[in-house]
């Protein structure tokens, strides 16, 4: 049997499959692929965290594991597939060595659609995008329990995408994140419906230009056969639809902040509406809920309850499932989440913001705002959200590796705005810096102001991750404030 007819329930035996990267998704598709009979090999640069553990777990069931510097080398010879991790580059000596031999690579999602029950195929709610991923998948997976559905967020957040797939009891649907990188490594996936959130400047150092990051993530449209769910204030996101290949009946459903137009989801006053899945569209629309019922008024965390409601009502549930959803969802830590107010001035931690996109997002829902930012800029520019925000700026905060970038942009289109440089280099992510910050903050913010760690950044120059960030900077706003009260 060929290799592209292999399902579930057919032997893997004669299968020879290299798993580049032994991270969260390259072990499930190792462990699974093992499970249905493949000779597995799982090779990593890294044995950090619990690989050399799964390692051995591994090895006892009968893979080959390979882990440390140089392991990812040299491809093995006789391969039949390679499994890739999403974060590898195309152009990842491994994967190269692949192409140059024509082996055929995968990534983790496309081994997972492959793995579908034939007989229970549970269909998939795809959702990607710059900024809002997680927080959107995470409202529609809430949606769908509401409605009575067996359901789970997976692929990029929550559960391994195969181990969904995989679940000895199928569910009734997938609530599925993915990121450009998987994407890129995906080729016949089909969702029943997809969103992509928006599309801005990202990951510049993986991708040779925005035109081909934006091609993977519009690859989620293909095949589509319900709706094709976009960001009207995007129109990127657009031309995406309408460049995609899908199934005849999709329908392209635009989400919006204004009133909704026939075919859209949107806000009317207070309350987010549907005009897009009910009978009498033309004439009027269905209440789902009302930004009352919302965690925060956040324009950003607005757009994606109205994108994860237009994904969950194109599968049939029903506006009070959505509303019992959004009322009782919070977001994850580090997401616009409200440290303390001290003096009058609100501290929020929105480490989450990694980009610039992510960050002019999360700095409009704010006014005034000292801002804190910096980090890893990963090749993005800060022009355009200088421009967009610079009016809301009391002042800003600097910290990491390219302060320097975001400080360039502010001279040349917020000169008059006062900036504090916290210059400690790699420092570990001792909790002394960001100490350091806090106090610049304060000296900044006024009462009625809101202190904003809204980074535009990514956070591995001082710390493990954009969490430990988050953590560090609310420890240093209590220690201030245990000093204020004393």
């Amino acid at each position: 049997m060929s290799l592209d007819a292999l399902g579930r329930r057919d032997s893997w035996e004669h299968v020879r499959a290299v798993v580049a990267g032994f991270g969260v998704s390259g072990f499930a598709a190792a462990d699974n692929l093992t499970h249905l009979g493949a000779q597995v090999t799982a090779l990593d640069e890294s044995d950090a965290g619990k690989r050399a553990e799964q390692a051995t777990l591994l090895e006892i069931l009968g893979a080959t594991v390979r882990l440390g510097e140089g392991a990812t080398a040299v491809l093995p010879d006789d391969v039949d597939v390679v499994i890739t991790s999403p974060g590898w580059p195309p152009d990842a000596p491994l994967l190269a060595q692949a192409r140059a031999r024509g082996i055929p690579l995968w990534g983790e999602v496309e081994l997972a659609w492959r793995l579908r029950d034939p007989e229970r195929p549970a269909p998939w709610l795809a959702v990607t995008g710059t900024n809002g991923k997680t927080t959107t998948v995470q409202m529609l997976e809430a949606m769908l329990r509401a409605a009575g559905l067996r359901t789970v967020a997976c692929g990029n957040v929550g559960l391994p995408i195969v181990e969904a797939v995989m679940d000895p009891e199928p569910y009734d649907v997938l609530a599925v994140e993915l990121s450009s990188f998987q994407l890129h490594y995906t080729d016949s996936m089909q969702a029943e419906s997809a969103a992509v959130l928006n599309v801005a400047e990202d990951h510049l150092d993986w991708y040779s230009s925005m035109a081909d990051y934006a091609a993977d993530k519009g690859r989620i449209y293909s095949g589509v056969e319900r709706a094709c769910v976009y960001n009207v204030a995007d129109p990127a996101t657009e031309q995406l639809v309408r460049d995609a290949d899908v199934i005849e009946g999709a329908r392209a459903v635009g989400f919006t902040l204004g009133t909704p137009a026939v075919g859209m989801v949107g806000l009317v006053e207070e309350v987010l509406a549907d005009r897009a899945f009910i009978e009498d569209r033309q004439t009027t629309a269905a209440e789902l809920c009302t930004l009352s019922d919302l965690a925060s008024p956040a324009p950003h965390f607005v757009a994606n309850a109205l994108a994860a409601a237009a994904l969950a009502r194109s599968h049939g549930v029903p506006p009070v499932a959505v509303r019992q959803a959004l009322r009782g969802f919070h977001p994850d830590g580090h997401r616009i989440a409200e440290v303390a107010v001290v003096d009058g001035v609100r501290w929020v931690d929105d480490s989450k913001a990694t980009n610039p996109h992510a960050a002019q997002a999360s700095l409009t829902g704010y006014d005034p705002v000292v801002w804190v930012a910096g980090g890893l800029a990963k090749g993005a520019s800060f022009d355009e959200l200088v421009r967009a925000v610079r009016g809301r700026l009391r002042g800003v905060v600097l910290i990491g590796r390219d302060a320097d970038v975001i400080r360039a942009a502010l001279s040349r289109h917020a000169p008059d705005v006062p900036v504090i440089e916290i210059d400690d280099g790699e420092t570990g992510g001792a909790t002394g810096p960001m100490d350091r910050v806090v106090a610049g903050a304060a000296q900044l913010a006024r009462p009625g102001d809101t202190v904003l760690l809204a980074p535009g950044c990514a956070s591995m120059d001082m710390f493990a991750n954009y969490g430990a960030r988050g953590d560090a900077f609310a420890e240093a706003v209590h220690r201030m404030r245990r000093k204020h009260e004393e």
